[in-house]
């Protein structure tokens, strides 16, 4: 089932109730939910030449609807979660460490960590998770938006902005399909991401 639908009115929660009819997942009681987790892409072409840098990534930030451990779900008009499914940490935090390892996987930086690892930076990059659910207003499709800025670590100048987006298929409303679409759809997004931000910087 879904849980924590968000509605416009009477009408919205009709709908709603509709929608969780639809594509209701049975749920065991007082059982956690199934835990997911999401990848960086492992096959990343590296960047020639030696790294001119360190860069430090910044958490994400994103609407309290997608600042969570929940797996979003969208039609026209409302927003719900899976119940039967979780991430392995709120999604900024997830979407960050990850975005990490997609630069130790592919970029040419002399290093890249978080806030947290208190690297002399030379840039930062700052992300906005924009867009991170699944989309049931016809067939199942996986939706990811980050929007991207590298700026400089002193002065903040802002070198370079882009939006990556993908979209992908899923084989159904039940938790692995989702997630396997996601994630999958996720790593187009970080490899088209560390490319353009290993030429930036």
């Amino acid at each position: 089932m879904l849980v924590s639908v968000v509605g416009r009115g009477s009408r919205g929660v009709g709908r709603a109730a509709v929608l969780a009819l639809a594509i209701a997942l049975s749920a065991c009681g007082g059982q956690a939910p199934p835990t997911f987790d999401l990848n960086a892409p492992q096959t990343l072409t590296k960047a020639r030449g030696v790294g001119r840098g360190q860069l430090v990534v910044v958490e994400p930030t994103a609407l309290s609807v997608l600042n969570t451990d929940r797996i979003v779900i969208r039609t026209q008009g409302e927003i719900a979660y899976l119940s039967r499914a979780q991430w392995s940490d709120r999604l900024p935090r997830l979407v960050q460490s990850r975005i990490v390892e997609g630069f130790e996987n592919g970029s040419r930086l002399r290093a890249v960590g978080t806030p947290g690892d208190k690297l002399a930076a030379d840039f930062q990059l700052v992300t906005e998770v924009r867009a991170f659910h699944l989309s049931v207003a016809s067939a199942p499709m996986a939706e990811v938006e980050i929007s991207a800025k590298v700026v400089t670590a002193r002065g903040g100048r802002v070198l370079a902005a882009k939006v990556f987006r993908a979209s992908v298929p899923a084989a159904s409303t039940e938790g692995p399909d989702a997630v396997s679409a996601l994630d999958e759809a996720f790593q187009r997004v970080i490899t088209d991401l560390v490319a353009w931000a290993s030429h930036v910087v």
